[in-house]
């Protein structure tokens, strides 16, 4: 039972006992006006405070159950809140996870553009200021304010992988391309171009560079490539060709023992033969050329031999 219920049950019951005591007082009062006057005011009285009471329970039954509508509507409230905190603290998560990713990532551009240390330090605050009042701020404006982070994190993003991919096939371009000695610790017997031939006499086109060498020393490639041809060649005698790709290929000829086969992935300064002096030869050395989709082209411009010391022969 409720306690609604109880009170009206103990307002009927009350108010039944006061009627029947009423009854017999005024039977035993009966002739005596006075008397019988008291004890129907008493009754009243009596009955009077019966119904006060009774009023006054159901007047706290109704407090409490507005009371308990009152906690169930803030209990709801703060559930909703919390769910919002919750969504939001999810967005902030997956942002900070954006934000760590752009840092690596302008990390590894640092380090291929070969930045000075310190130009660009991704583990210091950015530095911000303002004047002026605060206000709290929406929770409405808080999430547009995070979605136009996220499409600024967004474009970012894309924009560095793009350079990142930029840079990248850069570094690949300039890995593939002649760049370095053929050996170690030499220099050039013979020219690019027209000289004096060595064997008939008389004038003659020279195709590459001819690098002092003694038998057996390392011969290197000179860029990344891919071994296109490992074998004899007339004139060339034991020959390497490696294709770099963009149109570039390199002979290394007068080899006495060959070391890679058509296939092969090498890289710059990786040994590739031996030197000697196969095929038409005087002595010992390595016969050096480039070759630029198809035609042959001076390779000192590649290995920047202008003040490498030159020796005819």
């Amino acid at each position: 039972m409720t306690l609604q219920d109880s009170v009206i049950h103990l307002f009927h019951d009350t108010r039944g006992r006061f009627v029947r005591l009423g009854r017999q007082l005024a039977e035993r009062a009966a002739g005596r006006p006075g008397v019988a006057a008291s004890v129907l005011l008493a009754t009243g009285v009596v009955f009077g405070a019966g119904v006060c009471a009774a009023a006054g329970f159901a007047g706290v039954s109704h407090l409490r159950h507005q009371a308990s509508t009152e906690q169930a509507q803030l209990d709801a409230t703060r559930a909703q809140a919390q769910r919002e905190v919750n969504a939001l603290a999810a967005r902030l998560g997956e942002l900070q996870a954006e934000a760590n990713r752009l840092n690596a990532l302008g990390e590894r551009l640092t380090r291929s553009g070969q930045l000075a240390d310190g130009e660009f330090d991704f583990d210091q605050p950015v530095g911000v200021g303002g004047v002026g009042p605060t206000h709290d701020m929406p929770a409405r404006d808080l999430r547009s304010g995070m979605d136009q982070l996220a499409l600024q994190f967004k474009a970012s993003g894309e924009q560095l992988s793009v350079l990142e991919s930029l840079l990248f096939n850069q570094k690949l371009d300039a890995e593939a391309m002649p760049s370095r000695m053929p050996i170690a610790h030499s220099y050039i017997t013979s020219g690019f171009g027209g000289r004096a031939d060595p064997f008939g006499g008389g004038a003659a086109f020279h195709k590459g560079i001819d690098f002092h060498a003694s038998m057996g020393d390392p011969v290197l490639a000179v860029a990344d490539g891919v071994v296109s041809y490992a074998g004899q060649r007339s004139g060339y005698g034991n020959v390497v060709e490696i294709d770099h790709g963009n149109g570039y290929v390199t002979r290394y000829a007068h080899n006495s023992r060959l070391l890679v086969q058509v296939g092969d992935l090498v890289r710059s300064g990786e040994q590739v033969a031996k030197a000697g002096s196969t095929g038409r030869s005087t002595g010992a050395h390595v016969h050096f050329e480039v070759w630029d989709h198809g035609a042959v082209v001076n390779p000192s411009k590649f290995l920047g031999q202008a003040q490498v010391a030159t020796k005819r022969g």
